[in-house]
Parts: C-alpha cells; sequence; structure tokens
C-alpha cells in the first residue's frame, strides 16, 4: 500500500479558515510524518497559524490566492468566477498529481461542481455521488448519495454500491464489504421501479462486494451492513433526520439530567458512561464526506468543525489515497459494465426467441 505524499487543502474554506485548516493538518501529521502539505489561501492568514506549528510549516508549501468561493455561491457562479480560487487551485492540484488528494471545508455544492469540471467522471460514471460515514453500534457505515444529486437511474443505484463498497474497502480494510439497498421495505414488490431494477442486478451479478438485499432506514443505525445505498434526496432526507434527532434526544437527556439535585447526583455517578457516551457519537470522528466517481479523491470537510474534525477529514483521504482506490473502482465499474450489457443481451435474445415462438 503506497502512502500518499502531498495533500492539497484548501485553506479559507468553512466558518473559520486557517485557524481550523492549519491545527487540522498538525493533527494528521501527527499521525502521518510522511505527510506533506500544499496550502491554499490567503498567505499571510496561514503563516500567522503556522507560526504555532513547526514540524507542520517545515513539511507545508504555501500558495498565495487572493480570491475563495463565498460560502452562499451557486454552483454556477464558482464555475464562472472560481478560477484562482483556494478551492479551485487545491483541486488542480490533485488533477496535475501535484497531491494524491484534496480537502475543503467550503462551500458544498461549488466543491461539487468545481471537482467535477476539473478532475472529469471516471468511465460509465455520469453522476457522481456524496457518500458520508454514518455512525452505528459497531462502526461506522458508508451511506451515499446524501445530496449531490435528486433520483438516480437502477444503473446509477448499481455504481453507487460500487463505489461505495470502494470507499468501505478504503478507510475500514473490508476486502468484501456487505452492500444494502435502502428501501420503503425488505419485500420484492415495494420500492420505485428504479430501486427495484437495481435490486435485481445487484442480485444477480457477482461482484466485489456481498449484496444484502433491501434495508429499512431503522436498521442503517444497527451498522447491519457496511454501504447503505440510496438516491441523494431520500439520502440527504435521512441524514438530516438522523442528526435532528440526535440533537433531540441530547436536549432530552440534558433537561432529564439536570431537573432535581437527585438527577443530578445520577448525572455525576454516570459520568464515566455519558463520557463513552460522546466519544462514540461525536460527529468529527466520522467528519469527511468525499464525491465518488471522479478520476480523484476531493474530501469535503463539514464546514463548522473543529482542528480534530478536519484532521479526521485529512484520515479519510488518506485511506483512499493509500489503498488506490482510483484504480480498483476502474476496473470494478468496467466489469459491472461488461455484466450488465451481458444480461441486456440475454433479456433480448430470450424476447426474440418469446416473439418468434408466439408468431409461430
Amino acid at each position: 500500500m503506497a502512502e500518499p505524499q502531498y495533500v492539497a487543502l484548501d485553506a479559507m474554506g468553512g466558518d473559520f479558515g486557517p485557524s481550523i485548516v492549519v491545527p487540522g493538518a498538525a493533527l494528521a501529521l501527527e499521525k502521518h510524518p510522511s505527510l506533506q502539505f500544499l496550502i491554499f489561501g490567503e498567505q499571510t492568514a496561514i503563516e500567522r497559524q503556522l507560526e504555532d506549528h513547526p514540524a507542520l510549516a517545515a513539511r507545508s508549501l504555501v500558495r498565495h490566492t487572493d480570491s475563495v468561493i463565498a460560502s452562499d455561491a451557486k454552483p454556477s457562479q464558482a464555475l464562472r468566477r472560481g478560477k484562482g480560487t483556494s478551492m479551485w487551485q487545491a483541486i488542480e492540484a490533485v488533477r496535475d498529481n501535484e497531491a494524491a488528494f484534496a480537502v475543503s471545508a467550503g462551500n458544498t455544492g461549488a466543491l461539487m461542481a468545481v471537482s467535477r469540471l476539473i478532475l472529469r467522471t471516471l468511465p460509465g460514471i455520469d453522476r457522481p455521488a456524496l457518500a458520508g460515514q454514518w455512525p452505528t453500534i459497531h462502526r461506522p457505515s458508508i451511506v451515499l448519495d446524501v445530496g449531490a444529486n435528486i433520483g438516480a437511474s437502477a444503473r446509477e443505484l448499481c455504481h453507487f454500491a460500487l463505489m461505495g463498497a470502494a470507499m468501505a474497502r478504503s478507510i475500514f480494510g473490508v476486502e468484501r464489504p456487505t452492500v444494502g439497498l435502502l428501501n420503503v421495505g425488505t419485500e420484492e414488490i415495494k420500492g420505485a421501479d428504479e430501486v427495484k431494477q437495481a435490486h435485481a442486478w445487484l442480485r444477480d451479478v457477482q461482484l466485489s462486494f456481498d449484496y444484502r438485499g433491501y434495508i429499512e432506514g431503522d436498521k442503517i443505525g444497527q451498522g447491519i451492513v457496511d454501504v447503505v445505498v440510496c438516491e441523494g434526496f431520500t439520502g440527504n432526507i435521512a441524514l438530516k433526520t438522523a442528526e435532528g434527532t440526535a440533537k433531540q434526544i441530547a436536549t432530552y437527556l440534558r433537561e432529564a439530567m439536570t431537573s432535581s439535585l437527585l438527577s443530578k447526583a445520577g448525572a455525576l455517578l454516570a459520568s464515566g458512561g455519558f463520557k463513552i457516551l460522546k466519544q462514540r457519537s461525536d460527529p468529527r470522528r466520522s467528519n469527511g464526506g468525499t464525491f465518488l466517481g471522479l478520476n480523484g479523491i476531493a474530501i469535503k470537510s463539514h464546514g463548522g468543525t473543529d482542528a480534530y474534525g478536519f484532521a479526521s477529514a485529512i484520515e479519510v483521504g488518506y485511506g483512499m489515497a493509500a489503498s488506490g482506490i482510483i484504480e480498483r473502482l476502474t476496473g470494478d465499474l468496467a466489469a459491472l459494465q461488461s455484466k450488465l450489457e451481458s444480461i441486456a443481451t440475454a433479456a433480448a435474445a430470450e424476447a426474440d426467441m418469446d416473439k418468434t415462438a408466439s408468431a409461430g
């Protein structure tokens, strides 16, 4: 497994810019001392932060940019006006093989548009998917798409399955990941036509993962599969609902534990357990979504995360780059395309035979 060397960072993205990006890179360097960084953004602000991290400064090149893609910019605006910005140049560094991957906490839609324009898609991929890690009672699961696309064809859902499995293989170290297709039920007759067709194809073709069939929304958090596949509208609603539910439960728990002197005493006695709960549910640990299906690795960090969370996003990119995900995924996609073409040819031949028999 070849370790990545240079990492491209958009220092100006997110809510806090260099004050989070630079310390996050310093944490990543502690874990992976061989890393080197290309940091794009306002040079004075970046170098001011690097003064507190001399080890990182010694392994970083700062490339000054005068402009930034605004947090509220539309994707079309980012494409028209984004050239030369910190985000744009970080992605170009990946395209030009100067960096193994790029990380940005900037505008999600803009990052998707810029990454797709600069890196292009892999052969056979029409639309990339945004994949994220979902905390479960076991290890995290990969869920995609969580918002890059509204709707998806059966073929695209199959692509998502392959891409999600490749990501799970990269960052979880599972050679043959398990994959489930999110649906309104587990019965064969349920679901939209695209979902049912994708289910039939995934069930019938032998691929580089273990397809487990349909799963319902309440099973995502149980971690029964490594990868959950859905289209972006459904995936984004599921993600936002889960985030809201987690905050709601945290509020309930906080109110219950402070409602009386007795409950406060109980909270003090249970503080060790609450600490473990907080650690396991900490969203910073699973920070770092990625646009799968591109000819390069672009990682999206949450805009409001801290240094620890940004370091987690770098870790996601590190695992993907080290595993050679792009090369393996290219081969997997070609194999899937060949198998789907064989299925289509066999179905057409069977239809012709039925037609001939009926005519006779």
